[in-house]
């Protein structure tokens, strides 16, 4: 058998590494009363705090189903993480915003899973660690700027 292309099991492997730490993280945050795909929706919000979002617009950005993001959208308004008001542009839909206690939130996830990811990378230089950071931004970016147009 041949080895598939050097592309597709570097993406390959970022899929590996990405089941991996998700599995961890998930134990890690069980704790904290929080998902991992509900610390994706504060991480998201995390970025740009101040700025509300649609449903829409967040499961356009993490390129999930509305109804998905709905659920987990939901669990974080009954927790006091985010928080709902009206859309004045329209009245269809609500906006999210990150509420004090999500950010907090927030915070103390990452705190709680940084020691773990901390000790996957015992050993690498501080280069080593902005290299591979800056070549899979770059990666990201392209991904992020190739995505099919909207509907």
């Amino acid at each position: 058998m041949t080895e598939p292309p050097l592309s597709f099991r570097i993406v390959n492997w970022i899929g590996i590494i990405d089941q991996l730490a998700s599995t961890e993280a998930n134990r890690v945050l069980k704790p904290l009363g929080l998902g991992m795909a509900q610390f994706i929706l504060l991480n998201h919000f995390s970025w740009r705090p101040d700025e509300a979002r649609t449903v829409t617009m967040i499961a356009r950005a993490l390129q999930q189903s509305q109804p998905g993001v709905t659920k987990n959208v939901q669990k974080l308004v009954a927790k006091g993480w985010l928080e709902e008001r009206s859309n004045g542009a329209d009245g269809r839909s609500k906006l999210l915003a990150l509420t004090a206690a999500g950010k907090a939130r927030h915070r103390g996830a990452v705190t709680a899973l940084a020691p773990g990811l901390e000790r996957a990378f015992a050993g690498w230089s501080d280069r080593d660690r902005r290299t591979l950071y800056a070549l899979l931004d770059r990666l990201k970016q392209w991904f992020d700027a190739d995505r099919d147009p909207p509907p």
